[in-house]
């Protein structure tokens, strides 16, 4: 069981129990199940609407999508993200529609990505978000734009058995999640 960490004052259940695990169960999920996921990101705030997040997503189906995002990630993440039945790389628009620079693109994403992650702690899933991909691989086997830009790469799935992984990975899974007091966040 994975110690519980220390709330200074209460919030939500579903915001409680988000954590990022690396065991996930070998279960599949439906089309139904992602798109719901998708649609809660979809509708977050994004300056001006413009909703500069972009996916590219894959259930674990060993189809050429799959192979390549996998492949973006590194050594590290690909040892453990084998079960997660789905794989996603985030990205950003950095225009905004009338071509000028959009500064809040990541800001915006990290809104989408949070709907996201709510959503999947409401529908009893799990969300591990990874800054250990290439985003040059990504580029390249995505064929990406210039102004489409990899953020991030996360998994979803259902909590799996931690003896699953490896011993290195076991210890992190058991780690108590910690967070700097609100006094340390205020300037």
């Amino acid at each position: 069981m994975k110690p519980r960490p220390h709330f200074e004052h209460p919030i939500d259940e579903i915001l409680q129990k988000r954590w990022s695990p690396r065991a996930f169960a070998d279960k599949a999920l439906t089309d139904e199940q992602v798109l719901t996921l998708f649609e809660a990101g979809r509708w977050a705030a994004s300056c001006n609407n413009e909703q500069p997040w972009r996916f590219i997503w894959s259930h674990k189906n060993g189809s050429e999508k799959y192979i390549k995002l996998f492949e973006c990630l590194t050594t590290r993440n690909q040892e453990w993200v084998t079960t997660a039945p789905l794989l996603i790389m985030t990205l950003v628009n950095t225009l905004f529609a009338n071509g000028k620079p959009n500064k809040w693109a990541l800001h915006d994403l990290g809104l989408a990505m949070g709907n996201l992650t709510t959503q999947a702690s409401i529908m009893g899933l799990y969300v591990h978000n990874m800054a250990g991909f290439s985003v040059e691989k990504a580029r390249e086997v995505f064929t990406l734009p210039e102004e489409i830009v990899p953020v991030t790469m996360a998994v979803v799935g259902y909590l799996g058995d931690p003896s699953m992984l490896s011993e290195f990975n076991q210890g992190r899974e058991a780690q108590l999640q910690e967070r700097k007091p609100l006094k340390e966040l205020f300037l």
